[in-house]
């Protein structure tokens, strides 16, 4: 029977959970109405060929990047965790890194890289080649998307390998199947729940990214919303937006239904012993060039196009803004966004983790409606919602931060309740025992044992609000500027070398803000 304070404790967080939901739920409302209110001409413009087209696209480069991206994350997962590949750690640590590279600033390098008479062009001028072909496009979105996400799928692709069960490789073995073939009909099927993860992150970011089909002028759902957005055609923004919400939906529910029907492998320790690294042999220097290749294009590419921007800088920027500012600007919002959301997210978190009613479970549900709701669509809802209820909240820092927290809001739940799962609850019945009052036991017991994970949230929503571009290209104050919109505008007016400064400030920022995270992680276990 629960206590008299368990039963007001659980009231108040869901009276706060319902508020924080009837605010995630906002987007989705307005969509609905938005498209509703284009009638007859929404539905036409639902099935014309143009939208069809875009449909097919945003498929087409989904699936596209999805593929290659697997194709590059096995290998390198099973490389940098089973094999004897010399600097394995160090190979790991800078393939991961490409994850700190917005999409839209890789998107830029790759053009100034690999474009008509671009940096690869010009190294080919002395064999005969004039001109490439031109990288925007499919082409060049899929290569974007591509490196950006694979790291999406290294990490639990890795994490399963670690922990794979090393007496079934070895009956294998001893049944005479090759190294191949205990990969194939051994590991991999042990892979299958990690692989199959990190592939629906992969294809719910290629589906909501709006960098890399922009700036390669990829005419996919996010880059249709923003235009139609842009020419304040609200009824044909929602339609497209809906229509990208319900196809990721889709998704959502057809990765459900194949865990729910599928066969689950064990991935555990099994014999418990230590995974020893298998030689590669001669294929140890086939190995390194395909590393190599991986993190030259993930992240040395990046990199090189912006310090020879930076070494070429010109002072011809009509629009000059101190990367002072743009720093402030850039971490105050991420830094107030990420302990909203970590707020926001506290009594949800709790409610899945210590009051499991199947009202809270369906109240966390709809929390999660941010995993569905791009930024571009979070921000167009949003300013529907303003314009329409409340013009004083219109263009202003709060707004900017709910439409933030609406769509990053997942991430400090799920940190949390991990956390907040781990913890017996007997050491809270303890702590009142003792006469600690109820927010006392919470603040002296329960938080600081889930510290780590509450700190492993609010690091990836800090992290993804300093990229975040289509949110705050709309909901921004006017005048407020940050890395990212910064990058936009300067590659926007074609004022390529005014993308250094800022791109590697951002580069810079997050990947210390992410090591920093991490080894306190470490050293709270």
């Amino acid at each position: 029977m629960l206590s008299r304070w368990q039963v007001g404790n659980r009231q108040l967080a869901q009276v706060v959970s319902l508020a924080v939901v009837a605010v995630v739920m906002i987007p989705l409302v307005y969509l609905v109405l938005g498209a509703a209110s284009s009638g007859q001409e929404g539905i036409d413009y639902l099935i014309r060929t143009r939208t069809l087209r875009i449909v097919g696209n945003s498929i087409g480069l989904m699936a596209a990047a999805t593929a290659f991206a697997t194709l590059i994350a096995i290998p390198f997962a099973w490389l940098t965790s089973r094999s004897d590949l010399p600097w394995r750690r160090t190979w790991l640590v800078l393939g991961l890194a490409a994850m700190v590279i917005p999409s839209y600033l890789t998107a830029v390098t790759y053009t100034e890289a690999f474009g008509p008479k671009g940096i690869l062009q010009s190294l080919l001028e002395p064999f005969g080649v004039d001109r490439l072909p031109g990288i925007k496009g499919f082409p060049g979105a899929t290569l974007t998307l591509t490196f950006v996400t694979f790291p999406y799928i290294v990490l639990p692709v890795r994490a399963a390998l670690l922990h794979c069960d090393r007496s079934l490789e070895e009956a294998g073995q001893s049944l005479g199947l090759n190294r191949w073939g205990v990969f194939r009909q051994i590991i991999l099927p042990q892979l299958r729940p990690a692989l199959s993860a990190g592939m629906l992150m992969t294809a719910l970011y290629c589906l909501s990214d709006f960098g890399a089909v922009a700036v390669m002028h990829f005419n996919a759902f996010t880059r249709a919303i923003f235009i139609q957005t842009e020419s304040y055609r609200m009824d044909k923004a929602s339609v497209l937006a809906l229509l990208l919400v319900g196809m990721t939906l889709v998704l959502l529910l057809l990765h459900s239904r194949m865990q729910l029907h599928g066969r689950h492998y064990r991935v555990g320790t099994g014999a418990s012993r230590h995974l020893e690294a298998l030689p590669l042999g001669k294929w140890k220097l086939p190995a390194l060039i395909f590393c190599g290749a991986v993190v030259f294009l993930g992240v040395v590419i990046p990199l090189l196009v912006l310090f020879k921007w930076l070494v070429g800088h010109r002072l011809t920027d009509p629009i000059q803004v101190p990367l002072t500012l743009l720093m402030q600007n850039t971490v105050g919002v991420s830094a107030v966004s990420a302990i909203v959301v970590s707020l926001a997210a506290f009594p949800l978190a709790l409610l899945a983790a210590r009051g499991a009613t199947r009202f809270n479970r369906w109240l966390v549900s709809f929390a999660y409606a941010g995993n569905v709701l791009p930024g571009i669509v979070i921000a167009l809802a949003l300013v529907m919602f303003a314009t329409q209820n409340m013009l004083s909240i219109y263009q202003t820092l709060p707004l900017l931060i709910i439409g933030y927290a609406i769509r990053y809001l997942p991430f400090s739940i799920g940190a949390t309740e991990s956390a907040f799962a781990q913890i017996n609850p007997r050491f809270e019945e303890a702590a009142r025992s003792l006469g600690l009052s109820p927010w006392a036991a919470l603040a002296r017991i329960t938080v600081p044992l889930a510290r780590g994970g509450i700190l492993a949230g609010l690091a990836l929503v800090f992290l993804n609000v300093m990229k975040e571009l289509p949110t705050t290209l709309i909901l921004r104050p006017i005048g407020f500027r940050t890395f990212a919109t910064r990058i936009w505008s300067a590659y926007d007016e074609a004022f390529l070398s005014s993308i250094a400064l800022p791109g590697l400030a951002l580069i810079l920022v997050s990947a210390f803000a992410l090591a920093i995270i991490l080894r306190r992680e470490e050293a709270v276990r």
